[in-house]
């Protein structure tokens, strides 16, 4: 080999080195090389409650704050006063097959008045204005590494580096934003408060800046702000409410925000976080949320392929995805994300994630940013347990039990009944009651759905105490009312749930028309079956309510089953309608496959029905929303089919996913990344027949991968290694002493367990 030659050879071996330590270095970043156009461009930070969107602009940036309970609205009771008198008439009336008169009673008599408007809203804004320069900016970056949940901003202007890096510590409850250059004297600008509406009290002294609002004009809570400003070298002075830094070397600022939501002195709060963060380092306040953060973020590892793209802008990676490049790291930091976002919007103390997680602008916010229960919210946990986030479960957990408060009045005030039930929607003022139209709003089984979580979490933790002292109770009470919910069809002698919808979808009636309400829609009894069920079996695991265990097994002998229709698809209503939205996005009556367990393939007639329903409402337009696509995912992986959960997972980014990695409903709804993390968990391992199953739906493009640290049911932690498509070995680690049951490619194998010790075992599932 000749010099040159040589010398050839050896600079391709480091040009290839140095680019594949750059890509593994951004592995887990977010990056762009220009500032967000938009705010469906910033990056989030969040501590659970406190967020922050970051739009890394160089001489104008803003910092766009979330905090979890600033809303507005109050609790009022709204249960329609014709509500019991008129419920036997409009049963009545749909069992007669009088949908539509039916409908227009249940619109006038069962739908309460809601008169006090409720939203979530922004905090405000954080204005960062910067002295310009008319020298040129080279060497931008804007990225956001969610394995440290750190974003950072750093552009060079005219040799000198400037940096920003921002985080929201759930250790102190703050955000830190730190400013620095590597020349002395370069940091001026301006730092302003503001909140839209332009009704908020701002002012400035010192060095803080404060800021306040009893929102929506006193029918919300109170709001209080403080932005904290230290610097070194230069000097500070306040103008306009404003502060002004002049030449220094590196500023610090440090947010804190409350309200009295959960606060009886917001403002001492606030005063206090602010005083208790400048007691230490920025440094050390680094150091500590790192730390908080990964004991969570570094459970899980998943390894799909890397062609070195995240050498790309995220941007840049997801159009080309779109224009067909295969992309497996992309999925990786996709899924990663989802797991990043609840760590960032739901910790344990908190309120759940809503619609928009935390982050959102303006005071209306799409669809009030809400819990919305007939899927959003549940989606938005159902990767909780699985992706080993059992802690950010707890916030829904929590606010379940505060719901079924106000659902115990409802069930009595609005329906004569024992119980908790609540519909559609709630938010923070835990309201139970429906109210707008019959098409979204007429459906009983919200709570009943939430509850199926508490028995989640008990299954992957299996967590007794849990169950006695909260989870049991959630069940319990939502059981107790369908029990005196369900009524006798006259035609069929069975139970039926009504009057009640498959979640706003409509049919159209033997007389032509469209109609919603009717008795007995398929969801409603696939989520009885499955309350019931999981009922019994907490209170047999407590030793609790023998006599409510009998009544509703009895419930369930009687309960009308899941019917199949003449073309051989689930019937979505009680009777063979036909759908007026063929392509709806709204799935119901595949509850029982995903998120519910009726539907296996250990039941072939509905299973095989389950495929047909599916592929009848895609190939008439459904899917078309981020949350429905995503939902698809976790459906095809259910049916074991990976092909098609990749083809819809890639769909998702395709056609639902905007260039910060947010779930596009359109607009931005973060259940659709919630529901991807999930539904990429389950094309990976399932564990809901009492057996895990490994690699249930990997498609022929994972050829070679791992993933490690996620959690089965029965309280188990694994590790899943595969190459050429094939499973190589998973290693179990046994939380609980259960007794484990693994499944690969209809092999079984089953052993005992000691809690706390580490099975290995190869391709055959023969123990190593």
């Amino acid at each position: 080999m000749n010099l040159k030659s040589f010398f050839t050879i050896l600079f391709a071996q480091i040009a290839f080195f140095i680019s594949a330590t750059l890509a593994q270095d951004k592995q887990l970043k977010l990056w762009y090389n220009k500032p967000a156009l938009d705010w469906n461009e910033a990056l989030p930070v969040g501590n659970g409650s406190l967020g922050a969107m970051i739009f890394g602009n160089t001489f104008n940036e803003v910092l766009q704050l979330n905090e979890s309970s600033v809303w507005a609205g109050k609790d009022e009771d709204f249960v329609n006063p014709r509500a019991k008198a008129s419920l036997k008439k409009v049963r009545n009336l749909l069992f007669q097959e009088k949908y539509t008169e039916a409908q227009d009673l249940a619109d006038s008599s069962l739908m309460g008045d809601k008169k006090i408007w409720s939203s979530y809203q922004e905090l405000g804004n954080l204005r960062l204005d910067f002295k310009k320069s008319n020298r040129s900016v080279s060497n931008y970056n804007r990225e956001l590494n969610i394995e440290n949940a750190i974003a950072t901003t750093t552009f060079n202007v005219d040799g000198t580096l400037f940096e920003r890096e921002v985080f929201s510590s759930a250790v102190a409850n703050t955000v830190f934003i730190k400013l620095s250059s590597n020349k002395t004297k370069q940091i001026s600008l301006t730092i302003g408060m503001d909140r839209a509406g332009n009704l908020a009290k701002i002012s400035a002294s010192d060095h803080q800046i404060y800021l306040t609002e009893h929102v929506n004009n006193g029918v919300g809570v109170i709001l209080h702000s403080i932005a904290n400003i230290a610097n070194k070298g230069g000097r500070l002075s306040v103008s306009n409410n404003k502060i002004i830094v002049e030449n220094a070397d590196e500023v610090v600022i440090t947010l804190a925000a409350a309200t009295n939501f959960n606060h009886t002195n917001p403002l001492e709060t606030v005063k206090s976080r602010i005083s208790e963060s400048l007691a230490k380092a920025y440094q050390q306040h680094k150091e500590e949320h790192i730390k908080d953060y990964q004991q969570y973020f570094n459970r899980v590892k998943l390894n799909l392929g890397n062609n070195n793209s995240s050498l790309f802008p995220t941007d840049a990676r997801l159009s080309a995805l779109k224009n067909g490049n295969f992309d497996p790291s992309l999925i990786t930091l996709f899924y990663q994300y989802g797991r990043y976002l609840l760590i960032s919007s739901s910790r344990p103390g908190g309120l759940p994630a809503n619609l928009q997680g935390i982050w959102a602008e303006g005071l209306q916010v799409p669809w009030n940013g809400d819990y919305h229960i007939n899927i959003n919210a549940q989606m938005n946990y159902w990767l909780a347990e699985n992706t080993n986030l059992s802690e950010m479960h707890m916030p829904f957990l929590d606010y379940l039990t505060n719901l079924g408060k106000d659902g115990k009045k409802t069930a009595k005030d609005m329906y004569g009944l024992s119980g908790e039930v609540a519909h559609f929607a709630s938010d923070i003022f835990y309201y139970t009651e429906p109210w707008g139209k019959p098409k979204w709003a007429m459906w009983p089984t919200g709570l009943a759905w939430c509850s199926q979580h508490a028995w989640e979490h008990y299954l992957y933790t299996q967590d007794k105490a849990f169950l006695e002292k909260q989870g049991y109770e959630i069940l319990k009470q939502s059981s107790i009312f369908f029990l005196d919910w369900l009524v006798k069809n006259p035609k069929t002698g069975l139970l039926v749930s009504g009057p009640s919808i498959s979640p706003e979808n409509t049919f159209k009636t033997p007389d032509g028309k469209i109609a919603t309400v009717i008795m007995g829609p398929a969801m409603d009894h696939m989520i009885i079956r499955e309350l019931f069920g999981n009922t019994i079996s907490a209170a047999q695991i407590l030793g609790k309510d023998k006599k409510l265990v009998t009544k509703l097994q009895k419930a369930l002998k009687q309960l009308t089953p899941t019917q199949i229709g003449s073309d051989g698809r689930i019937l979505e209503w009680s009777e063979e309608l036909p759908e007026a939205e063929p392509g709806h996005r709204h799935i119901s009556h595949l509850f029982g496959l995903y998120p519910g367990r009726e539907i296996t393939d250990k039941n072939p007639e509905t299973f095989n029905a389950a495929k047909k329903t599916i592929d009848y409402r895609l190939s008439h337009g459904g899917g078309h929303t981020g949350w429905s696509r995503a939902w698809i995912i976790n459906f095809f992986a259910r049916l074991h089919d990976g092909e098609k959960a990749y083809e819809n997972l890639e769909l998702l980014l395709k056609k639902s996913t905007l260039y910060n990695l947010f779930d596009n409903h359109p607009p931005f709804q973060i259940d659709g990344n919630f529901g991807a993390t999930a539904g990429i968990t389950e094309m990976l391992m399932q564990s809901h027949t009492n057996q895990i199953n490994l690699l249930p739906a990997l498609p022929s493009v994972w050829k070679d991968g791992e993933i490690c640290g996620i959690v089965a049911r029965g309280g188990f932690e694994l590790d899943i290694v595969w190459g050429n498509n094939e499973l190589k070995e998973v290693v179990v680690t046994s939380k609980t002493g259960n007794t484990l049951n693994l499944e690969y490619k209809g092999k079984v194998h089953q052993t005992a367990t000691s809690k706390g010790n580490t099975y290995r075992f190869n391709k055959n599932l023969e123990l190593l």
